[in-house]
């Protein structure tokens, strides 16, 4: 690991009092070195990982990091605060900080050594050391593992002679466990050294598979069999779970692995203590694993339709982008080019303009099936991806669309949990999830798709078609306003995930209703986190320093078409700020119908300009809902008595430790 740190990435002195400068600061030292090709490009990344989940630890450490392709090589660097800077961990503040750096395409031979640091960071006479380091040099030696650390004095050995022959050990209690965390290289790690350390303690015999970014390696079946429990620390579904079925199983996120390892082990022996078991593979929801107690059906049903979501967005961004790319290359004639691989010209724009078109008219058909049928894994794992993936497809031959899509998803879920609950002989077990379920739920889906609620749903998406297609007006205006409130209330949440699911469903078959709606939503979800950044130039004494810091970041993520960069004011603030964003997000939908802005892309922000209808028009709509709510939440705190900046200075700011299940799009 020695040429990943250097003496010139240790700040034994970090003059930092906020995760942001703390950032920062390091990173500079990154760029210095030609690590780091664009800082703020690079922060930006560091920020939108932060906001998945805190980097905080238990025992003072703070491990900022990222993936990004601002990075040229894995890189990690040191910093030391005099006063503890908050990273979001239980305990409190960190005063040992490491941001790391992987590249995009890191290879798996840095992911292993960044990961053998975290489980070192779970070592306390390696943390212990690097608080009494002195030296940058030898501080950079003693985290690359070219010096160890000074070992703690042995205890004194007991009067072994004198003690009574130790009787036969009983049989250990021997559980199997999996860490995992969205970029696969902290907290995977650490979590599964903290999990081994609390077994050693224990007496448990615990075997770990983490399943970070370099890949895993499966754990023996023979050491899955004998288990007598398995413990899940995850924040990424675990990959291949249905190795584990059968057991008793605690299933928890990957911060509880490392801060609370003991807990999680004696929570398993108590649950196979009274005989508690996962159900048989195959018939388990993912959705249903990862629910809290207690959770109704509303809620369920939300996820089960963000699941297929998450899953649908990336072909969205990749056809919607290809597609405009294509009108703005050729033309809006460009549809009715020929097939590229019947005619294509190498030296003619207008045949690349045409394969753009037709790769990306290609990707979008997927669509709504893949919208089906992840809904439907989402309620019943894999068995249910056919019956999704046939009703989706159903879904666009009758025309159906969008709403034929969710409808299939959820018929497709619903019938294979039905047939998971009819018991069958232990003979037919190994051919259920493989032949009985995708053959009868196929068959069900695509009767009740063809012949019961396909036609009714085909009309009602006519309908809707029709609708969007003659707005215009008043009506337009109305439904400008209704999204932006929705893109801004719960910045990124559900109901911002509705208006955007309705806004991308439309680019399926689009018109130039649905590319009103596309531009409408794009640009309210823009507003939040925009204004949020202006006011804290106008007025910067209405807000604490880390407000003013998260405020730098914000312009970024706001033009970037990422709404959940006002998360952090809307935590620290939600009276004032959420009205705020409301307001403003209802000025700029409106605006951007009445202009009758349009958008083929689903992503993109202000880097989507050119593919804009109206595109000066659709700024003058960004930029008057941005004003709008930086007045209004620059008034609502100044009234509320928060115009002294010293009356803040030490209030620290609220984070978001909310990770949306969909990429970070809106």
């Amino acid at each position: 690991m020695s040429d990943m740190i250097t003496a010139d990435l240790v700040d034994l002195d970090l003059a930092a009092q906020t995760k942001e400068t703390a950032a920062r600061s390091l990173a500079e030292r990154m760029v210095a070195l030609g690590r780091v090709t664009d800082l703020d490009g690079f922060l930006a990344d560091v920020a939108a990982r932060e906001a998945q989940m805190p980097t905080g630890l238990d025992g003072g450490i703070g491990i900022p990091h990222c993936r990004s392709e601002h990075v040229t090589e894995p890189t990690l660097a040191f910093g030391r605060p005099a006063e503890g800077i908050d990273f979001g961990a239980p305990d409190g503040p960190a005063d040992l900080i490491f941001l790391i750096a992987a590249p995009a395409g890191a290879d798996d031979a840095h992911l292993t050594i960044l990961s053998a640091l975290a489980r070192r960071l779970m070592d306390p006479d390696f943390t212990a050391a690097l608080r009494a380091a002195t030296d940058p040099a030898a501080t950079a030696s003693l985290i690359s593992g070219d010096t160890a650390p000074p070992a703690a004095p042995e205890p004194a050995a007991a009067a072994a002679a004198e003690e009574p022959p130790p009787a036969a050990a009983p049989v250990p209690f021997r559980v199997v466990a999996v860490t995992s965390c969205p970029t696969g290289i902290a907290h995977t790690y650490m979590a599964a050294e903290a999990l081994e350390q609390a077994g050693q303690a224990e007496g448990v015999e615990i075997v770990v598979e983490p399943q970070g970014s370099a890949g895993f390696t499966r754990l023996d079946p023979a050491v899955i069999a004998a288990a007598d429990g398995v413990i899940f620390a995850h924040d990424v579904p675990v990959r291949e779970k249905e190795r584990f079925a059968g057991k008793p199983t605690v299933d928890v996120g990957v911060k509880a692995g490392i801060n609370r390892p003991a807990e999680l082990l004696a929570e398993v022996r108590d649950k196979a203590a009274r005989g508690e078991t996962t159900a048989p593979a195959g018939t388990g929801s993912p959705v249903d694993e990862a629910g809290g107690p207690g959770e109704g059906y509303g809620t369920k049903l939300r996820k089960w339709l963000m699941s297929g979501v998450s899953y649908m967005v990336p072909f969205v961004a990749a056809g919607g982008l290809l597609i405009a790319l294509g009108f703005a290359i050729g033309g809006y004639t460009i549809d009715k080019a020929p097939s590229v691989a019947e005619h294509f010209v190498w030296t003619d724009s207008t045949s690349w303009a045409a394969l753009l078109f037709q790769v990306g008219g290609l990707a979008f058909s997927f669509l709504v099936p893949v919208l089906a049928g992840y809904i439907a894994y989402g309620m019943a794992d894999r068995p249910g991806l056919v019956p999704g993936f046939v009703g989706g497809s159903i879904a666009l031959t009758i025309n159906a669309g969008f709403l034929g899509g969710l409808a299939a998803g959820l018929i497709a879920g619903g019938t294979v949990m039905a047939i998971q609950r009819v018991r069958v002989p232990a003979a037919l077990r190994g051919i259920m999830p493989v032949v009985v379920i995708p053959l009868i739920s196929s068959a069900v889906v695509g009767f009740l798709m063809f012949l019961v609620v396909g036609k009714p749903i085909a009309e009602l998406q006519k309908a809707l078609t029709d609708w969007l297609s003659g707005l215009s007006g008043a009506n337009a205006v109305i439904l400008g306003v209704v999204l932006g409130l929705m893109m801004c209330f719960d910045l990124g949440g559900p109901l911002n995930k509705v208006a955007y699911a309705f806004a991308v469903g439309g680019l399926a078959n689009p018109n130039d209703g649905s590319l009103k709606v596309m531009a409408a939503v794009m640009a309210a979800g823009m507003v939040p986190p925009l204004a949020m950044a202006l006011a804290t130039v106008v007025r910067g004494g209405l807000f604490n320093r880390t407000e003013r810091e998260n405020g730098k970041a914000a312009w970024v993520l706001g033009s970037s078409f990422i709404t959940e960069g006002a998360i952090p004011f809307a935590a620290a603030d939600p009276l004032r700020v959420i009205p705020s964003a409301m307001a403003g997000g209802a000025v700029t939908g409106a605006l951007s119908m009445l202009f009758e802005c349009t958008l083929r892309a689903p992503h993109g922000g202000i880097f989507v300009l050119p593919l804009i209808g109206n595109p000066v028009l659709y700024l003058i709509a960004i930029l008057a809902g941005t004003a709008v709510s930086a007045a209004l939440v620059i008034l609502l705190k100044g009234m509320g008595g928060r115009g002294d900046g010293k009356a803040v200075e030490g209030t620290p700011a609220t984070e978001s430790g909310t990770a949306p299940k969909v990429p970070a799009t809106v």
